[in-house]
C-alpha cells in the first residue's frame, strides 16, 4: 500500500491531467454555449495549478517508480514547469485569434491538454515503451490540432504531409528501439546503460540501432535533412496551432534526447557525437541559408527554427554537463523567443486576415509602436544581439563547443549567426523604415497584450540577470 500511494504522489502531475482533461472533456459536452469559455477557463486554471504544484513539490533524490519506468528527478520537474506555463501562454495567445475567425471551440483546448500529458509522460519516461507511448499521445494530438480548421486546404495538406511523415520517423524510431530490445533484452533505460558498459567492443548491430533511434530524435526535433515537415507545417498550420507547435513540443524532444541518449547511452556517446555533429552543422547551415529566400513570415521562421535546433544539438553534441545544461537553456530560451514572436503575428491582422508575408509588416511601428518594439527585442534575440538573453543562449553554446576542443564548430556557428542576422534585421528594416502600407490591428484581448508585453520584456530581464536561469539549468541537468 505503501508503495502504490508513493507512486500515485509521484505521478501525480500525469494524473491530475488526465482526470482534469476527462473532466474538461465531459463538461464540454453538456454545456451548450459556455462549452468553449468554460473548457478555455478550466484548462488554464488547470495547467496554472499544476505549475504551481509541480514548483512546490519537494526536491526529493531521483526515484524510479512504476517497475522503474517512470522517473521523478530535477530535470523532470523542470521540464513539466515549462511546458506547462509555456502551453497555459500558449492557449491565452490563441483565443483571441480564433475567436476572430469563429474558431473558437472546445476542442482545441482538449487537444492541446492530451498533447501536454504525451510531454510530460516523456518528461519522466525511463524505458523505451513509456517515452514511446508519450511520443505518440503528443504526435496524434498535434496532427489532428493542425487540421484543426477543416475548411482549410492549406491546414489539411499541412496535416497529411506531417502525418504521413510522422509515422515514418516514429516507424524508424521504434525499429530502432526494437533492435536495441533484441540485443540488449531490456527496455529500461538505466539496464541499457549497464548493458553497453560490460560490452568489451561495440558491434554493428548496436550502431546500426543507434542511428535510427538518432533519425527518429532528429526528426521530432526539426533537423536537417529530417526537417522536411517543419516549413509546410508551420505555414499550412495557423498561426496558433504553429504557435503552439513551435514552443512546447520542444521541451519534449529535448529531455527524449537526454534520457535516450545521455541516461540510456551515454556510452555510445563516441557513435551519436559524430551524428549529431553532422545533423546540428547541417541544420545551422541550410537552415540559415534556405531562411534568406522566403518571403512568407512563417516560413522564413520555420527555417529559422531548423538553425536554433542546430544550436540546441552543438549542446548536446558537446557530451559535457555544461553542454547538456546551455543545451537546455538554449531550448528555454528559444521557446520564450517563439512565443513572443508567434505570439505578436497572432495579435495583429488586417481586416481579418492574418499576418503572412514579410512586407505586411511595413510600418509597423507607426501604427503599433509597442509591439514594434517587442518584436525588434525578439528579432535582435533570435539573431544573439547583446542587450537579449539570445547573446547569451549562443555564448554559452559556443563556450561548450571551446571546453571541448572544437573551436572550428564554435566559428561554423558564428558565421552562420551572422547569416541569420539578414533575414531576422530584415523584419526591424520593414517595421521601422518602410513606410505603412496597410494598417495593422492588434487583437481586442487585453489579457493576451499584457502576458506577450511581459514575454517580450523577459528577453532583456534574462539578459540583465542570466545566471538565475543558467543555474536553474545547471541543477537539473546535474
Amino acid at each position: 500500500m505503501y508503495n502504490i500511494s508513493v507512486e500515485i504522489i509521484l505521478s501525480m502531475p500525469e494524473f491530475l491531467l488526465l482526470i482534469a482533461s476527462s473532466i474538461i472533456l465531459v463538461v464540454g459536452l453538456f454545456t451548450g454555449r459556455m462549452a468553449e469559455p468554460l473548457t478555455f477557463f478550466l484548462s488554464i486554471i488547470t495547467l496554472i495549478i499544476l505549475a504551481i504544484s509541480i514548483h512546490f513539490s519537494s526536491s526529493s533524490p531521483d526515484k524510479f517508480i512504476f517497475g522503474e519506468m517512470y522517473i521523478d528527478d530535477s530535470l523532470a520537474k523542470t521540464i513539466k514547469l515549462f511546458i506547462c506555463l509555456t502551453v497555459a501562454t500558449v492557449l491565452l495567445y490563441a483565443r483571441a485569434y480564433l475567436q476572430l475567425r469563429s474558431q473558437a471551440r472546445p476542442e482545441f483546448y482538449l487537444l492541446a491538454l492530451f498533447a501536454t500529458l504525451g510531454m510530460l509522460i516523456m518528461a519522466s519516461a525511463h524505458n523505451f515503451v513509456l517515452i514511446y507511448l508519450g511520443l505518440e499521445l503528443l504526435s496524434l494530438s498535434m496532427y489532428t490540432l493542425v487540421a484543426y480548421i477543416r475548411d482549410s486546404h492549406d491546414a489539411s495538406e499541412a496535416a497529411i504531409k506531417y502525418f504521413v511523415l510522422g509515422a515514418i520517423a516514429s516507424g524508424m524510431l521504434l525499429y530502432g528501439i526494437s533492435i536495441m530490445y533484441g540485443l540488449s533484452g531490456t527496455l529500461d533505460l538505466a539496464a541499457l546503460s549497464n548493458y553497453l558498459h560490460d560490452l568489451e567492443e561495440l558491434n554493428l548491430p548496436i550502431i546500426f540501432a543507434l542511428t535510427f533511434i538518432v533519425v527518429g530524435i532528429a526528426f521530432k526535433f526539426g533537423a536537417f535533412p529530417f526537417h522536411m515537415w517543419v516549413p509546410d507545417v508551420y505555414h499550412g498550420a495557423p498561426t496558433a496551432i504553429t504557435l503552439f507547435i513551435a514552443t512546447a513540443p520542444k521541451f519534449a524532444a529535448f529531455v527524449m534526447t537526454m534520457r535516450l541518449l545521455i541516461d540510456g547511452m551515454q556510452d555510445l556517446v563516441i557513435d551519436w557525437q559524430q551524428m549529431l555533429l553532422v545533423l546540428s552543422a547541417l541544420s545551422l547551415i541550410f537552415g540559415n541559408v534556405i531562411a534568406i529566400a522566403q518571403s512568407n513570415i512563417k516560413r522564413m521562421l520555420a527555417y529559422s527554427t531548423i538553425s536554433h535546433i542546430g544550436f540546441v544539438l552543438l549542446g548536446i553534441m558537446s557530451g559535457l554537463e555544461f553542454g547538456y545544461a546551455a543545451a537546455y537553456f538554449y531550448t528555454v530560451v528559444y521557446v520564450l523567443m517563439a512565443a513572443g514572436t508567434f505570439g505578436i503575428l497572432l495579435m495583429l491582422h488586417k481586416d481579418g486576415e492574418e499576418v503572412q508575408a514579410l512586407e505586411d509588416l511595413k510600418g509597423l511601428s507607426q501604427s503599433n509602436p509597442w509591439f514594434a518594439l517587442l518584436m525588434l527585442l525578439l528579432m535582435f534575440s533570435l539573431t544573439g544581439v547583446p542587450l537579449t538573453v539570445g547573446f547569451y543562449a549562443k555564448l554559452y553554446i559556443l563556450q561548450s563547443l571551446i571546453f571541448n576542443d572544437m573551436l572550428w564548430l564554435a566559428i561554423l556557428a558564428i558565421l552562420m549567426s551572422i547569416v541569420g542576422a539578414f533575414y531576422y534585421l530584415r523584419v526591424v528594416k520593414y517595421m521601422y523604415f518602410d513606410e505603412i502600407q496597410e494598417r495593422l490591428e492588434m487583437q481586442p484581448s487585453t489579457v493576451a497584450q499584457t502576458v506577450l508585453s511581459v514575454n517580450g520584456l523577459l528577453i532583456v530581464a534574462l539578459f540583465i540577470y542570466p545566471t538565475a536561469l543558467l543555474n536553474y539549468c545547471i541543477q537539473a541537468i546535474s
